[in-house]
């Protein structure tokens, strides 16, 4: 079990998540780590009057991501991880 548990974390550190906000408009890459890859912003909601929406899509996209790497990880690892305790020092976890 401790190797499938080793492997699955494996897994999930070389996988990478994305999420997004505003349809597309502002997308995050993250590893399995939970490390930001990258950012992109549609350059349509870059207003320098109005940081505020700029900000909350890019908040959006970090937790949409943030869900997908949770979900990802509960896959890979959840029926490894259900006897163990101290958790797996994962992100969200």
């Amino acid at each position: 079990m401790q190797q499938q548990l080793v492997a699955a974390q494996q897994e999930l550190a070389e996988s990478e998540v994305t999420g997004q906000a505003g349809n597309g408009l502002v997308t995050v890459t993250l590893t399995g780590e939970g490390a930001i890859k990258a950012l992109k912003i549609d350059p349509s909601v870059v207003d320098p009057s109005d940081v505020e929406t700029l900000e909350d899509l890019v908040i959006g996209a970090l937790d949409d991501a943030h869900r997908a790497l949770s979900e990802l990880a509960t896959e890979k690892m959840g029926p490894l991880a259900g006897g163990l305790s101290g958790g797996l020092g994962l992100p969200g976890f």
